[in-house]
């Protein structure tokens, strides 16, 4: 195998982990832990990935990590499959013959190298790219003051004296979280304690398709953190109790203040991109034979959650 297709290898084969060779049982004595998924390389020195090797993987993964791997079992093993898998697979092929290993990781780091040195040093990516990246990202440098609110919205105005005299009485997270299930007409928020994010001026939440009375922000403004706002606050035609938990303070930096550390995130997003090519193109020639239909084979309710293992 040509060096440079095996440091290609290893370059897709971005975690590091060993990967033994699976014999290729495909005859009638095959079940559904010894079905080949998928085959990376071509003989004779393929490498084929058995249904058995994808649960294995999966078992070994505490449960908080399968679960960065999708929402269901079908995208866990889809994206362990694809993300996991078969990079090992192709750095296995890279890196044989195994008396080749280290200097095949050498020339893989090498091309990494090559790669980020041809972009150039970030220093000499232009101000008119650092400008466009400033203002595709203008909330991260350029931003209000917000203000973390939780609110019981309430019924009357009696009904609001009321909650509010229980939460001053006991100005604790949990009695508020309660009066919030017993007393809240906002149904979105009353069960997570009336959080309702972190607000601007204009009632706008850091919570996606939340917005709110300016009111609210108004009241919360009046008050230092962690303190209750001392009367109900109307809210067209209900009250709200509200409670003022945290403030981020405003950021105001300008494109030439933080021109610096945005060229050195464009220099690694383009390195990114590129080695993202170099792995595309690779995956397009080496990986083949790829039957997802076996997936459904792969029972997460058998797999044990390695987290609980002694």
């Amino acid at each position: 195998m040509p060096r440079r297709l095996a440091a290609a290898g290893l370059v897709a084969g971005a975690l590091l982990i060993h990967a033994d060779t699976l014999a290729d049982d495909g005859g009638s004595r095959a079940t559904p832990r010894t079905m080949r998924v998928a085959v990376v390389g071509a003989a004779p020195t393929s490498r084929a990935i058995a249904a058995s090797e994808l649960e294995d993987r999966i078992a070994a993964m505490p449960s908080f990590q399968r679960a960065t791997f999708g929402a269901d079992p079908d995208a866990i093993r889809r994206r362990v499959l694809g993300e996991v898998l078969v990079p090992d697979a192709l750095l296995a092929l890279g890196a044989q013959p195994a008396v080749a290993n280290a200097v095949d990781r050498s020339m893989a780091e090498a091309t990494v190298r090559a790669v980020r040195d041809a972009l150039g040093p970030a220093a000499g990516i232009s101000m008119d790219d650092v400008r466009a990246y400033y203002e595709r990202n203008r909330a991260r440098y350029d931003a209000p003051a917000r203000y973390q609110v939780w609110r019981i919205l309430c019924k009357s105005s009696d009904e609001a004296q009321a909650v509010l005299d229980a939460a001053k009485a006991d100005p604790t997270p949990k009695t508020f979280a309660q009066l919030s299930r017993d007393h809240s007409q906002d149904k979105a928020t009353a069960l997570r304690s009336g959080n309702l994010g972190f607000l601007t001026d204009d009632g706008t939440s850091s919570e996606p398709g939340l917005r709110v009375d300016p009111a609210v922000v108004r009241a919360a403004e009046g008050v230092q953190d962690g303190v209750i706002v001392p009367t109900p606050v109307a809210e067209g035609e209900f009250f709200s109790v509200v409670w003022r938990r945290g403030t981020t303070s405003a950021q105001k930096r300008k494109v030439d203040e933080v021109a610096t550390p945005i060229r050195e995130i464009l220099r690694r997003e383009r390195a990114k991109a590129k080695l993202d090519e170099l792995v595309a193109s690779l995956r397009a020639a080496r990986v083949h034979d790829l039957h997802e239909e076996i997936l459904d084979a792969v029972d997460l309710g058998a797999v044990p959650d390695a987290s609980r293992l002694p």
